[in-house]
């Protein structure tokens, strides 16, 4: 574990306040108590290392906006209601959004929100973080070209509550709504400055570039987050007590939040672990550190056929909630890379190697049952509006003698223990492809994210099959911060493009892009489509899905992203089992875009 010590001291009078945090012998009468403290468990190594909400894809992680940015900094519209992948609007910043003119112009009505300064959370805030985001767009990790903000011709702040967007086309009401609005953060005007002094981003485009140097490079300190007053200034329901670069992190309740929800504890922290064994002995330890956190994976019971469930080890002190996530599990191959790039590029060779991955033998062998496999671009668990019967099958489901024969019939050798080579270059239909040269070889550098056994089992488990038919992998293992940090967009022949196939364990979580279309990972040009995967129909077919509400026009999507394969699939796990002390109340329903609400926990006594 990483200095977690730092992060769980509690003090004396808490401690005898919550006797019995963790299910202890202590009568529970279920009468709630306010005040104490609760820690949440983050994800093993992974640490929360960005605290700016406008990021690039290097920091584009569930871990820095749910862990982090969202306790702070809350964005225009929340997702996730009672469970359900759904608009919230009792927690958002704005009302529903009002349409006119066939979807070509969009009222946004602000609610009465306040920053902790003192200063009313207003349109003007709303048109300081569009500036920066037309500005600044490349260095947006959900930028798509053609969505936001090309896609909005103008934003008038009408009045302090209410901005008005005017688009370049109509669009589905819901889409806009899911994917572009709820890109936006307001931003304080305390931000609106560079090292000199105040700016005005917040009406000149020009002076942005100058604001998102100095915020970016203020957010690169990251052991100054806790006392840098820019950060201090937050709209969230929490602020910032203690913060250091290892993770461990504590928050206090703003007094300023001007939410539905006001927060019951009166300090929630956050703990990092290196790997799910340091995680697992604590919470085995009773010492009632750690409130929320989980159940490993490889360590939770085998689910019992018919059954949610199995039997919870730890049920004497802590309640098991399966979380699930809106998301789509895959590794990601790198397009650009000067020498395996043209391989990626080949349609056959994405389909051999999905071929290779055998997602319910990991399911069952690594996680125990919990999760699915991941069958496209579209998921199909939990159960969601967006799936459906035509978007389950997959197929290119595990089949070691397809992936020979699509190589084979494509012009490679296939050694059952070598590494095949292109032996008849060419861009004919039984040839290598376009790029490949002859004796070009089938062997790939594979950086995954350590910590958790199941991504290590299952790459372990690709590169095994792939031996087998002359495809060489070299596994390197690295921290998920690291790993993210890698898999960027990038162009050939640049240093920041020698990486070929990177795997940080979670693939995408909707969120932002809440409606599952995916043009913000896999659409031609956009800021988290990290493999740089490109293909005019998928284009196509995702602008279609984003003017349409209809189910038809995501079924195509999905149906073409199954065959077309922008990134490779692999098992879509349950976020997590998670552990939640049997006197800590308000954590479940868990959110499925896997943001967290501690502002909602509470003890019992």
């Amino acid at each position: 574990m990483s200095a977690r010590r730092a992060a769980l001291v509690v003090s004396a009078l808490v401690i005898a306040l919550l006797a019995g945090c963790a299910g202890q012998s202590t009568p529970s009468t279920g009468q709630p108590v306010r005040g104490g403290t609760a820690t949440f468990a983050l994800p093993a190594n992974t640490t929360p290392n960005y605290i700016f909400p406008f990021m690039g894809t290097e920091y584009f992680s569930v871990v820095n906006v749910s862990n982090l940015q969202y306790h702070l900094y809350r964005p225009m519209y929340w997702f996730g209601d009672n469970g359900q992948p759904v608009l919230n609007d009792r927690l958002s910043l704005a009302d529903q959004p009002t349409f006119a003119d066939d979807n070509r112009t969009v009222t946004v009505r602000l609610r009465d929100y306040a920053w902790s300064d003192g200063t009313k959370v207003s349109a003007d805030n709303v048109v300081f973080w569009m500036n920066m985001m037309k500005a600044q767009k490349v260095n947006w990790g959900a930028y798509v070209p053609g969505g936001i903000p090309d896609d909005i011709v103008s934003v008038t702040a009408d009045s302090p509550t209410q901005v008005t967007f005017r688009l370049n086309q109509s669009y589905s009401a819901k889409w806009f709504t899911y994917n572009e609005l709820s890109q936006i953060t307001p931003m304080p005007k305390a931000w609106d400055r560079t090292a000199t002094g105040p700016a005005d981003c917040s009406h000149r485009i020009s002076d942005c570039a100058a604001v998102y140097e100095y915020l970016t490079e203020q957010a690169k300190s990251l052991n100054d987050y806790a006392t840098n007053p820019l950060w201090q200034v937050v709209d969230g329901p929490w602020k910032l007590k203690y913060f250091n670069a290892d993770g461990n992190i504590s928050f206090v309740p703003n007094p300023s939040y001007s939410g539905p929800n006001k927060p019951k504890l009166d300090q929630f922290d956050e703990a990092p672990f290196s790997d799910n064994a340091a995680e697992y002995n604590v919470l085995r330890s009773g010492d009632n550190s750690i409130q929320v956190g989980y159940l490993p994976l490889e360590n939770a019971p085998v689910i019992p056929d018919g059954q949610v469930v199995g039997h919870n080890p730890l049920s004497s002190n802590y309640t098991l909630d399966r979380w699930y996530s809106l998301s789509v599990n895959y590794f990601v191959l790198n397009s650009n890379n000067a020498t395996a790039g043209p391989i990626f590029r080949q349609q056959y060779f994405r389909q051999a190697l999905e071929s290779l991955v055998d997602q319910r033998s990991i399911i069952k062998a690594a996680v125990h049952g919990y999760g699915t496999p991941t069958t496209g671009p579209v998921p199909i668990s939990p159960p969601n509006p967006y799936a459906n019967a035509q978007t389950e099958p997959n197929p290119f489901a595990y089949n070691p003698d397809r992936a020979r024969t699509l190589l084979a019939d494509h012009g490679w050798s296939t050694p059952f223990d070598g590494v095949g080579v292109c032996q008849r270059p060419g861009t004919g239909p039984d040839q290598c492809g376009p790029g490949i040269d002859a004796g070009a070889r089938l062997q790939f550098r594979m950086m995954y994210a350590t910590g958790k056994p199941q991504v290590s089992l299952a790459m372990q488990q690709v590169q095994s099959s792939s031996a087998k038919i002359g495809l060489k992998i070299d596994l390197q293992g690295a921290p998920f911060n690291t790993v993210i940090g890698t898999s960027i967009p990038c162009e050939t022949g640049k240093p920041d493009c020698e990486w070929q196939m990177n795997n940080w364990g979670a693939g995408w979580v909707f969120n932002p892009g809440f409606y599952p279309t995916g043009e913000q990972i896999f659409g031609t040009g956009a800021g988290s489509n990290q493999g740089s995967f490109s293909d005019p129909k998928l284009d196509e077919l995702l602008a279609a899905a984003q003017r349409s509400d209809s189910p038809d026009a995501m079924t195509a999507y999905a149906r073409y992203g199954s065959i077309t394969l922008p990134a490779i699939w692999q098992p879509n796990y349950d976020y997590q089992a998670t552990e939640i002390a049997n006197n800590l109340k308000g954590v479940t329903p868990q959110n499925p875009y896997l943001s967290i609400t501690p502002e909602d926990w509470y003890y019992i006594r």
